[in-house]
């Protein structure tokens, strides 16, 4: 860990952390409140996916859907019109939408072999994306000026790495620049995960043997076309409690923060009390729910 005490991180004069979790856990929320304050470089690992090493590959999606239209097909063919993505940092549907979902063509699935290839494109721009973070580092403090540093991950980032692996590549770098903070819920906030997700089922991205596994299990018990929509949500739920002691593993590296601690935050300040605690906490052995 980066930071031996919480005193250590208050003096610290350039702070740099990694925020691990589930969407819809508050990563955002810390990122978008430090950014706000005008002396922390937001690095959204998400956005760097979906512009840089995806960006093509979604335009190229749209167009192909595109030229099925004779008038945008005409337009297309003479350069007279432009179709590209516009993702920000909270609308990533650009990304989700060409992620896809696998399953019944009629009802907006694609082939599951096609839906695998655009998963492992993500993660080959997933793994590529994270590597970027320690040359913004530079960037934010030579280009911009920003002292303090914060990495907005990825929810899959447990998967495109092994957290039981001392030695491995991607996550000794990104922690040895990086204090990782995991942002863990409670079972009341998986629920309430599950009940979001349910309302509106999105693209995501999983290790291949997980999604094979899950394709398999689903099929054997729900014969005939796979329904997209069914099919991800199902997956989901199974994929929080694949991922909770993926994310525990990585937070072994750094420290953690109660969801419930991240929504009380209103301020910089407050985060950077918050990590102090948590880096003490560590230290004495005690968890979130005994502060």
């Amino acid at each position: 860990m980066i930071h031996h005490s919480g005193q250590a991180w208050r003096d610290a004069p350039e702070k740099r952390v990694m925020l691990l979790g589930m969407s819809g856990l508050g990563k955002t929320h810390i990122a978008s409140m430090l950014r706000r304050s005008g002396d922390w470089f937001h690095y959204s690992v998400d956005y760097r996916i979906g512009t840089r090493y995806m960006g093509e590959l979604i335009a190229d999606d749209f167009k192909r859907h595109a030229m099925q239209v004779p008038l945008l097909r005409e337009l297309l063919m003479t350069d007279s019109v432009r179709i590209e993505s516009n993702i920000t940092f909270h609308n990533l549907a650009p990304l989700s939408t060409y992620l896809g979902k696998p399953g019944d063509p009629s009802r907006g699935g694609l082939d599951f072999a096609d839906y695998m290839t655009r998963q492992n494109q993500h993660r080959a721009a997933e793994i590529a994306a994270m590597e970027d973070s320690a040359r913004f580092i530079d960037r934010a403090r030579a280009l911009y000026g920003y002292p303090h540093f914060v990495c907005d991950t990825s929810g899959s980032i447990c998967e495109v790495v092994d957290p039981d692996d001392p030695d491995d590549p991607l996550l000794a770098r990104l922690s040895a620049l990086m204090l990782p903070v995991w942002i863990r819920g409670t079972e009341a906030h998986t629920a309430e995960l599950v009940r979001r997700f349910d309302a509106a089922p999105k693209p995501m991205y999983y290790q291949p043997q997980f999604l094979n596994d899950a394709w398999r299990d689903y099929g054997r018990d729900h014969p005939g076309p796979v329904d997209p929509d069914a099919f991800v949500r199902w997956t989901y739920a199974r994929a929080l409690a694949h991922r909770q002691p993926r994310y525990a593993a990585m937070a072994r590296r750094g420290v953690t923060v109660g969801a419930d601690e991240v929504a009380a935050l209103t301020h910089p300040a407050d985060f950077e009390a918050l990590i102090a605690r948590a880096i003490d906490r560590k230290t004495t052995g005690s968890t979130p729910e005994d502060a």
